[in-house]
């Protein structure tokens, strides 16, 4: 996918790539600095107004970092089913946090009777060390005791609308492209759970009309274009075939239609690489790198060449791949960063720097030397 590229790029590429088998330690321009060390999986990180981070552990707990400390697990957390991949899953504050004080967050929930759990996402205050006022938004219907694929990542548009993201749960044939069953989706609601009236399904019978598209493996990516304002999501593949789409009303990106990856027993899954009717990838990887975290930089921390460019983090290389855009066009792309740890979660802070959450290595801040 390299085309050629411009001569601002060929800087970046020259600055920031240089030296791409460097490890963590040695990024040539840039240093890592600890921020938080003890959390297993940290999933989930926000930022309040006093510039205390909030982080989820997927096994259930959520922390406040003031410091370099962590605080005792906070209180008032739902009931979670930690189950494979599921648990306490990703948090974020509201835009208007500081004049409402809401945080979203998802989770595999067991409510709803049947074995197993399904994605939700709630809302709540936080008051002293505990949630209050816990709102259920949405959750998906028809438990399922599967370890797999809940998602799941939350964004706020600039209108203010709320999206988050539902893996398939491992049945992808039943769930990705049918319109009346959750998982394999992308949805969107109003910011206290109401359906807008404009959501691209709200009119199809049958249909989850919270369901903004459709079609999805397993999204861990979600964010806002800082100039355009789209909506970028990523999802896992299965054995090849990770994806970065650009989120469109009432779109199917087609899986397990098609896509570019084989099932793990080797054995073609996907019927085409593309099809009429459905969205192809903005971009995809093969191998898989399992995609986990995705942001932006958009502050002036690093200089006004990074500005604008897209990070992704790499589970399963333990590395972050830097994406430099041409438009909405992936021009080039390498790992930076690489054994930093397997990369959970990439925000960019309330200070404008780059938080990493990763398993094992901790939280850690990228700041230029």
């Amino acid at each position: 996918m390299r085309d050629s590229t411009s001569c601002l790029t060929a800087v970046l590429l020259a600055v920031f790539l240089a030296a791409t088998t460097a490890n963590a330690q040695t990024q040539p321009g840039f240093r890592l600095e600890k921020v938080a060390e003890g959390i297993a999986i940290p999933w989930g990180m926000t930022w309040l107004p006093n510039g205390d981070m909030l982080v989820t552990n997927r096994g259930g707990e959520l922390y406040r970092v003031r410091d370099g400390q962590i605080s005792a697990p906070l209180g008032g957390v739902p009931a979670v089913h930690v189950n494979g991949q599921g648990g306490l899953l990703d948090i974020m504050a509201h835009p208007n946090y500081v004049s409402n004080g809401w945080l979203y967050i998802t989770y595999s929930s067991p409510e709803g009777g049947g074995e197993g759990s399904h994605t939700a996402i709630m809302r709540a205050r936080l008051e002293g060390n505990s949630l209050v006022e816990q709102q259920i938004l949405y959750k998906g219907d028809e438990n399922s005791g599967s370890g797999a694929h809940y998602g799941s990542r939350i964004a706020f548009d600039r209108e203010g609308y709320l999206y988050f993201s539902i893996g398939d749960r491992g049945a992808h044939f039943e769930n990705a492209q049918q319109l009346d069953r959750d998982g394999g989706k992308i949805y969107r609601l109003h910011d206290d759970g109401r359906i807008p009236a404009d959501n691209p399904f709200i009119s199809t019978p049958g249909a989850k009309s919270a369901v903004y598209s459709y079609g999805h493996r397993n999204p861990q990516g979600l964010t806002v274009h800082p100039t355009t304002g789209r909506i970028w999501e990523h999802e896992h593949g299965p054995m090849g075939g990770d994806e970065i789409n650009l989120i469109q009303a009432g779109k199917n990106y087609g899986w397990p239609i098609i896509g570019y990856g084989i099932n793990y027993n080797g054995q073609p899954l996907a019927e085409a690489t593309s099809r009429e009717g459905f969205e192809p990838p903005l971009f995809y990887w093969d191998p898989s790198i399992a995609p986990s975290g995705i942001a932006f930089i958009t502050s002036d921390n690093y200089g006004p060449g990074l500005k604008g460019h897209l990070l992704v983090g790499s589970l399963k290389f333990q590395h972050i791949v830097y994406m430099v855009l041409d438009g909405d066009r992936v021009a080039e792309h390498a790992p930076v960063f690489q054994d930093i740890g397997r990369v959970r979660n990439i925000k960019q802070g309330a200070d404008g720097y780059i938080y990493v959450a990763t398993e094992g290595n901790g939280i850690v801040r990228i700041l230029p030397e």
